[in-house]
């Protein structure tokens, strides 16, 4: 015999031993294919109850559906409320899963490090609690990992994008998946899923987080299940089983229990931790409620990489902001076209490798079927960010020749008590986008701004307060905001020359440290 971390007495590899005809009964049923599992998880599963300490595990019954879940699908996602015992499940299926399958490497990715130790924690637990005549003998034991005698091994990893890259993994356990950060997540499972492709399993469950995550991806794909002739089928597009298991499954929970919970949590952190309802980050800048409402559509027309959800006309007056690159792969230049004074979204184009030059010929296509459609030069208004990069931007802009571009190019007019060289565009700064941000927060919650783009939605989904301003959450990306808020200022400069603008626009609060515009915001000289 030799001793484990905690000092309990593990079982040696290869001992000779002798069993009643009662204990190899047992083994024989927890042999079983079917529902040898569910047998060992009845009968030989301990847990450690925090109040009433060790006790045999008596599974409710969403519990053992969910077990069934683990045990006759390939690929399984598995949404549950929080304080269900899902990991308690977890633990018990993955020590049944290794003594009783020879060979198998089950790998256990956690979003913490804590709580890869944790479940490896608890998979020791019932592992050291079973029966002596039901429990494989092991060749290495420790907090990370426990190789048993048949071959398997169980190994927990905190997810990364690293994580079980090289293993053949015949099953993979995801705990917590999302809120692993998103651009962890995302190459994790890129660099993962190949290993799964030749015969693995996988077990990916979690409480929900947000709806633009790797977890929620896979989950919605997981619930398409209608195929091209419309018949509903058992698994989803992507072949895993979803599960999801509801609060009022759990027998001590009630309607009582419920209100209590939510005067403690919150109805939103309820709704998301409880109810299991994809919901946005918490600290987004506009209402978390108010975005899973927004979906978005699809381009009317795309032109190039521009994509076009509204046909312009004559009637209305547009505002196209320039958000520049660099354009060598890291951040995205971004523009965007809102229609005023309706201040509906109409375009909006993308990209991270074209160039500067490159970059201001797209805002010059744009404004040119702007006036090929409207007829109306007078009616476009264009702007660049110039800070930064955008400083490279305006001297493209005065080699290209500001008057092959149509329309009239916005500046910010100079503030008060600001003695500067004036220069074309907006500079931002932390000021000045906050208060961008205020009036974005207003108009699309008080339904003054509509937005047609899924990728718009998507990054404001994930633009986060962060200290004293708003970003794009760690992995996200916030550049097509960052032109919304760019065509934000616009209308701040174009409300006092366009009155129906300012009819329109008076909801926002006014911007005090601006003098009124001068006629400079249209010069062509730099």
């Amino acid at each position: 015999m030799s001793k484990s971390l905690d000092g309990v007495l593990t079982k040696k590899a290869n001992k000779q031993e002798t069993f009643t005809n009662a204990q190899v009964e047992d083994l024989m049923k927890c042999m079983d294919p079917d529902e040898g599992y569910l047998h060992f998880a009845k009968h030989f599963a301990f847990i450690q109850h925090p109040v009433k300490g060790k006790l045999l595990f008596d599974p409710y019954e969403y519990q053992l559906r969910l077990m069934h879940s683990y045990h006759n699908y390939r690929f399984n996602i598995n949404m549950m409320p929080r304080q269900t015992g899902k990991t308690t499940c977890a633990s018990i299926y993955l020590a049944w899963y290794a003594m009783f399958n020879p060979d198998q490497t089950i790998l256990v990715a956690a979003h913490k490090y804590t709580g890869a130790q944790e479940i490896m924690a608890r998979i020791r637990f019932v592992y050291e609690t079973c029966p002596d005549h039901i429990r494989a003998g092991v060749t290495s034991y420790n907090k990370q990992s426990i190789e048993f005698e048949n071959g398997s091994r169980i190994v927990a990893q905190t997810t990364t994008g690293n994580t079980g890259r090289g293993m053949s993994i015949s099953l993979l356990y995801c705990d917590e998946f999302a809120f692993v950060q998103p651009n962890i997540a995302e190459e994790f499972w890129t660099s993962i899923s190949p290993t799964l492709a030749t015969g693995g399993r996988a077990i990916i469950t979690s409480t929900p987080n947000s709806d633009e995550d790797t977890f929620a991806t896979i989950w919605k794909q997981a619930e398409e299940k209608f195929d091209a002739h419309g018949n509903e089928q058992e698994l989803g597009i992507n072949g895993f089983h979803s599960f999801v298991a509801q609060w009022d499954e759990h027998p001590d929970r009630d309607e009582a229990w419920k209100a209590e919970e939510i005067g403690r949590i919150g109805e939103e952190k309820f709704r998301r931790e409880y109810g299991c309802e994809f919901l946005v980050f918490d600290e987004t800048l506009i209402n978390s409620i108010k975005l899973s409402a927004m979906e978005g559509a699809s381009p009317i027309l795309n032109m190039g990489q521009t994509r076009w959800y509204k046909k312009p006309t004559n009637q209305y007056t547009y505002a196209v902001a320039l958000d520049p690159s660099m354009g060598t792969g890291g951040d995205y230049a971004a523009i965007q076209v809102y229609e005023l004074p309706s201040y509906e979204q109409v375009a909006e184009w993308q990209h991270n490798t074209t160039a500067i030059p490159g970059q201001i010929r797209v805002l010059a296509d744009i404004c040119k079927y702007l006036e090929q459609e409207t007829k109306n030069p007078n009616g476009i208004y264009w702007s660049v960010e110039n800070n930064g990069i955008g400083e490279a931007a305006l001297i493209v802009i005065n080699d290209f020749g500001e008057e092959n571009i149509p329309g009239l190019f916005v500046s910010e007019p100079m503030r008060k008590g600001h003695v500067r060289k004036f220069r074309k565009g907006f500079n931002t700064t932390h000021s000045t986008k906050i208060t961008a941000c205020s009036r974005l927060k207003t108009m699309i919650e008080n339904d003054k701004m509509q937005l047609h783009s899924k990728p718009l939605i998507s990054e404001l989904k994930g633009f986060v307060a962060t200290n004293t301003s708003f970003q794009a959450k760690s992995g996200m990306t916030d550049d097509l905001v960052s032109a919304t808020l760019l065509a934000i200022r616009m209308m701040t400069v174009l409300k006092d020359w366009d009155p129906r603008v300012y009819s329109t626009f008076n909801q926002a609060e006014d911007i005090e440290d601006y003098e009124a515009p001068m006629p400079i915001f249209i010069s062509s000289s730099f």
